[in-house]
């Protein structure tokens, strides 16, 4: 009776922290889907160039490599009576929200630049602290289950993001912004209200492993971890399975970005279809990636996570085949929803490896970030990869690069699994 109310109790809170998080990660890709759909627009009333309007909205992802593993490192070292993630959200959650709302009242380009920068600034320092919240609160175990719910959560604002282009940018161009605004200030004040992460077990367990590490450390040794050591501990670990996801959420970021960004122009070269039409190419694997998404989790906690992308992975790469193969509108969104179903497999479960490889709870927000570095490095990489390939090749086998590429991570996953494997079996073995 006793062990059934606790594992109801680990339940609840799973089921409510899952909630809290998703709800914060839903307001901020709220934020950026729409800053996504309409600050090109904005931009292009003060420049005329295609290409400085992409180099100035790729400026967000290149922030994201540098300010995102800092700010995780920098919350994990983080502690005070409301924990480590919090009093980070509380400001920088309505700073940011502030900061969206601006940017349709600029009235020049360089202040429009500036707001837009400041945005993308505050933004990405607090991404990796509200998606650090989860490993801090959740059990290794559950993580890909609550992960698929907050992924779902960040698929929907497309839909969001949609809604509110459709509803009131004709008519109300600047109160659209208010909106995603809103959800962000709605999002801070129930996190700040309902959430303290200085509860949570990954925050229990770094104050037991800082006063073990004050009692055995000598005198004047500093206490936090830095950043730096949390890299060469990366990269010097005998093991390499930590390096070797890294790698592998680039290359596959690369082809998962690729076949995204350039499915339009491919739409429009090889199957003959206007932008518009080219454009809704990708939409139905998006309904397709969230259909996937809690079973990929659900089967990774069954049967293994590397398990589970590797198999994963390979069904992208048979869509991806296809499409090569069935060069038509039809057959496109098939293959698209048919890779999109199989990347699933991958997206929900290589943060949560990551994860459950940290060497200590107190470097959880540094690996959030390490993340990110791998997988926004894909989003910059993937689209100018695959389309320096096209340009040597033709746009009819774009389909043929992305499944190159994904064989790359195939086997950098296959190789991670085969160490995991090794290792648990040398531990048992002891």
């Amino acid at each position: 009776m006793a062990s059934a109310l606790r594992a109801g109790s680990r339940t609840t809170d799973t089921g409510r922290i899952t909630f809290y998080v998703a709800l914060a990660v839903f307001a901020q890709e709220s934020t950026w889907n729409f800053y996504d759909n309409r600050v090109p627009e904005l931009l292009r009333d003060h420049v005329a160039s295609a290409a400085v309007i992409g180099l100035i909205m790729g400026m967000d992802n290149l922030l994201g490599i540098f300010i995102q593993p800092y700010m995780g490192n920098r919350s994990d070292n983080t502690r005070t009576s409301w924990g480590r993630r919090i009093p980070y959200l509380a400001v920088m959650m309505p700073l940011g929200a502030a900061l969206f709302l601006l940017i349709p009242l600029m009235t020049s380009l360089a202040w429009l630049i500036l707001v837009i920068f400041l945005y993308a600034l505050v933004m990405n320092s607090f991404r990796p602290i509200s998606e650090s919240l989860m490993p801090d609160f959740i059990e290794p175990e559950r993580r890909s289950r609550a992960n698929a719910a907050v992924k779902i959560a960040s698929g929907l604002t497309v839909i969001v993001a949609a809604l509110i282009s459709l509803l009131l940018v004709d008519d109300h161009p600047k109160l659209a912004f208010a909106v995603p605004s809103a959800l962000m200030l709605v999002a801070a004040a129930v996190l700040v209200w309902r959430v303290r992460d200085s509860r949570s077990p990954a925050y229990r367990s770094a104050l037991v492993e800082d006063a073990a590490a004050a009692a055995g450390a000598p005198r004047h040794t500093p206490a936090k971890i830095k950043m730096r050591t949390v890299i060469g501990d990366l990269v010097l670990d005998r093991d390499r399975s930590r390096l070797l996801l890294i790698a592998a959420v680039f290359v596959f970021g690369c082809a998962w970005f690729a076949s995204r960004s350039l499915m339009t122009p491919y739409g429009v070269t090889v199957l003959g279809l206007s932008d518009g039409e080219a454009g809704g190419l990708t939409l139905p694997s998006g309904v397709a990636f969230l259909l996937a998404a809690f079973p990929a989790a659900l089967l990774a906690e069954r049967f293994g996570r590397p398990r589970i992308m590797a198999v994963g992975m390979t069904v992208f790469c048979a869509g991806t085949l296809l499409g090569a193969a069935v060069q038509t509108p039809a057959g496109t969104v098939v293959a698209m929803c048919l890779a999109a179903a199989g990347a699933a497999g991958f997206v929900i479960n290589a943060v949560v490896v990551l994860w459950n490889l940290a060497p200590s709870s107190r470097v959880l927000g540094a690996y959030s970030g390490l993340y990110t570095v791998g997988w926004a490095g894909g989003g910059i990489g993937g689209p100018a990869l695959v389309g320096l390939a096209v340009d040597f090749t033709g746009w009819h086998l774009m389909f043929l690069h992305l499944a190159a590429l994904t064989v790359v991570a195939i086997l950098l996953v296959l190789r991670i699994h085969r160490r995991l494997r090794a290792s648990s079996a040398r531990e048992h073995a002891a």
